[in-house]
């Protein structure tokens, strides 16, 4: 494999495999089942949406720049509406962005402002037609759901919290009733936890040269990526996701813009099988990691950032 910076290049195409782990935790929930881990329901393999995946990349870059520009990021998980900063685009290129159609050269202008000043839009892309037009926008950095090696089992767990919601329920009234003691309100109340005992997820993205350039992404946005997809997680924690980690990060860079060889067969070079096969899985150590760098394709090289 290979050390150099060859995946830092933006003139080249980049096709990588990222895994990760979780321990008793619920990766990505599905609102359409209760919150349940996502699987497939036919092989009941784990799934992780690509939008999971993103809005780790995003948050991390906020924690890391904050609102420093060029680094801000477009789709927040709460508090500012996306109007406003298509506004905020035409305020500052001294255009009108409301009243009649608004003109071409006008949109291509405010679409790049948002490139110019937001990482996610640069880097992910983004729709932003929604009443302020600042046009669309394809992102180079591409990324498909993860999907564990082998099956999951999503749990349902019960538990209990000694904190009620209602204040009527708070209070305990004890009476006497034909001698009999009684009491009213309640202590404690129910809820419950989805989780995975655990499971080794796979995430294939892609990192396309010629769409970079139209979106004015750099050199120093594609390392803030590969530091992203390895540092996410640690500022991700919460209860309900478990242990999280990421588990290896491989980056097959072509010599082409076009690319010299197909992502899916340099996919297929890295895998993942159990040690034992009677057993369940329930750490990484249950696990071979297979890394198949020998007659690599002309004009690929093979970098591994993180191989645990």
């Amino acid at each position: 494999m290979t050390s150099n910076a060859a995946h830092l290049d933006i003139e080249r195409r980049h096709d990588f495999v990222l895994f990760f782990d979780v321990v008793d935790g619920n990766p990505n929930g599905d609102p359409d089942a209760g919150n349940l881990p996502r699987v497939d329901p036919e092989t009941m393999q784990g799934l992780v949406s690509d939008v999971s995946l993103k809005r780790r990349v995003r948050n991390w870059v906020d924690v890391v720049k904050g609102d420093e520009a060029p680094y801000k990021i477009y789709v927040q998980s709460r508090g500012v509406a996306l109007n406003e900063l298509h506004e905020r685009a035409y305020t500052a290129e001294g255009l009108k962005s409301t009243g009649a159609k608004q003109k071409r050269e006008d949109v291509d202008k405010a679409r790049a402002w948002m490139c110019k000043n937001f990482y996610d839009i640069r880097t992910f892309g983004a729709v932003m037609t929604t009443g302020i037009n600042c046009g669309q926008v394809r992102g180079p950095m591409q990324l498909t759901f993860a999907r564990s090696f082998d099956p999951v089992v999503p749990l349902d767990l019960s538990i209990t919290r000694v904190a009620v919601t209602r204040p009527e329920d708070a209070k305990v009234v004890e009476s006497i009733d034909d001698g009999q003691e009684t009491k009213g309100g309640k202590t404690t109340e129910m809820g419950r936890k989805p989780i995975v005992p655990y499971g080794l997820y796979h995430a294939h993205g892609f990192f396309m040269p010629y769409l970079a350039k139209q979106t004015g992404f750099s050199a120093e946005d594609i390392a803030l990526f590969w530091e992203a997809l390895q540092g996410m997680w640690d500022i991700d924690r919460t209860s309900s996701r478990g242990l999280t980690a990421c588990r290896g990060l491989y980056v097959f860079s072509h010599d082409k813009p076009l690319g010299s060889a197909p992502a899916h067969k340099l996919f297929e070079r890295i895998g993942a099988k159990k040690k034992d096969e009677t057993k369940p899985p329930r750490s990484f150590g249950d696990y071979v990691v297979t890394v198949g760098e020998e007659g690599l394709p002309d004009g690929v090289m093979l970098t591994a950032l993180v191989a645990d």
